[in-house]
């Protein structure tokens, strides 16, 4: 079918599909498709199939015409795109170049697309980088902090006996905003709010205000925002709140001791058992932070030194998948994360544009490293990946059967792989680079850095 095809490369990984179509081509496709209805036609005076062709073509022509010449690109794209190489990313749909494109039928018809293809990756240099390593230290303070959370994640909720909100209470309040006269203002009122004081994790941010109340008791209360509060209802706005504590509950907190112990794990038959245990989860806790944080550098100098124009599809569907996610986090649909947004005066491409520099530079270390793994010829195989599931779920102390099985019966042995072929990367990276001593680092400060 086609007489000519030529390719040509556009910036972003994008190409430009060019396509003939041979005038006798045409004209065939345009007669099968006039004979094809010219079978069922019916027209008043005529039987049906007898219609004159003529008649047809005057009554029909512009619709046969275009009929034709979107059955003749599709066919023509699909039959160019058979044997070239720059073949469209999957979620890269070609985009027809002419906008009032008519057909001729004693021409040759001839159009362009262009669509998203896969980048070329070329990586800059991967051998010979420095990085630093940070020097963690991981104290006695380190330890009873994580023994603190231990016993706020055993702490009994029970109702508190003198009935008065203190910091650390968890409290349930009714909430609604009052205008100038005192009078509710509509659409404001929340009921059954539980407002753990001290985390400040309402909206309002009412815990200090709390401080003091009884059961039962409720109070007008006035708060001032400031002009760069998270919230945009709030930014700069005086608001008088009635609140009323309805209940008042504590945590009963276990004492440390070996009985506590025994209650987080069989595993501990002493508080000392535990220590030892947490001591060496902060250790590895560190050292997965700081592989990391080495992983991240080195991957940061190598997208530095390498040329690559990641495709403008590639980044929008990162960043819908993004949203995606972002929705799943608050329980949402797209739409209503969109409409939630709405309220805090901010758009979806307004956020899309916010996320775009991180979302390219994500996507391209995964294309270098993709690439690195093709080049140091990494292969994983499935049942390399099987046992790593095997591993894991012993460490979780879980059945790996029925895990396998999941894996199996999803197809996600891939990722496994995938992630598999990364660790072997990073660690052939990370051999043959100069790792030199950082600077010295708290425990905590190292787990809240970025990267």
């Amino acid at each position: 079918m086609i007489q000519e095809k030529k390719i040509e490369k556009l910036e972003n990984s994008a190409v430009q599909l060019h396509i003939t179509i041979p005038q006798d081509e045409v004209r065939v496709a345009y007669d099968d498709l006039v004979k094809k209805y010219a079978k069922s036609a019916q027209i008043k005076g005529f039987r049906k199939g007898k219609v004159p062709r003529d008649l047809l073509e005057r009554r029909f022509g512009e619709g046969f015409r275009a009929e034709a010449l979107q059955n003749l690109l599709e066919a023509g794209l699909e039959e160019a795109l058979k044997d070239v190489e720059e073949r469209p990313l999957p979620y890269a749909r070609p985009s027809l170049v002419e906008e009032d494109l008519e057909l001729t039928l004693d021409a040759p018809l001839s159009f362009s697309v262009t669509y998203d293809v896969f980048p070329e990756v070329t990586p800059g240099t991967y051998e010979g980088l420095t990085v630093a390593e940070p020097k963690v230290s991981i104290t006695k303070a380190d330890e009873d902090r994580e023994l603190e959370e231990l016993r706020q994640q055993n702490a009994l909720v029970i109702e508190k006996e003198d009935g008065t909100v203190a910091k650390g209470d968890i409290a349930t309040v009714t909430l609604e905003e009052l205008d100038e006269d005192g009078s509710p203002l509509d659409g404001t009122r929340q009921e059954d709010l539980t407002v753990t004081v001290g985390e400040e994790e309402n909206l309002y941010r009412i815990d200090k205000d709390i401080i003091g109340f009884s059961r039962g008791e409720t109070r007008t209360i006035e708060k001032e925002y400031s002009q760069e509060d998270d919230h945009e209802s709030l930014k700069g706005q005086k608001k008088r709140l009635q609140v009323t504590v309805s209940t008042i509950k504590q945590r009963d907190v276990p004492e440390l001791d070996d009985e506590f112990a025994q209650d987080v794990s069989d595993e501990f038959e002493t508080l000392k058992d535990l220590r030892k245990d947490i001591k060496k989860r902060l250790a590895e806790n560190a050292e997965k932070k700081i592989r990391a944080q080495k992983i991240d550098e080195l991957m940061k100098q190598i997208s530095e030194n390498t040329a690559l124009e990641v495709p403008a599809s590639m980044v929008q569907t990162e960043l819908e998948s993004s949203w995606r996610g972002l929705a799943e986090q608050y329980h949402a649909t797209p739409e209503q994360l969109e409409q939630l947004l709405a309220f805090q005066g901010k758009t979806r491409d307004e956020i899309f544009d916010e996320w775009r520099p991180s979302a390219l530079e994500r996507l391209k270390r995964s294309l270098i490293a993709q690439k690195l793994i093709e080049l140091e010829k990494i292969e994983v195989s499935d049942a390399e990946a099987e046992d790593q599931i095997r591993k894991d779920a012993e460490e979780r102390k879980a059945d790996p059967e029925p895990i396998l099985e999941y894996y199996r019966n999803k197809n996600m042995l891939s990722y496994v792989k995938q992630d598999l072929a990364e660790r072997t990367l990073f660690d052939r990276l990370l051999e043959k680079s100069t790792v030199t001593p950082g600077e010295k680092i708290k425990y905590l400060d190292l787990m809240a850095e970025n990267g």
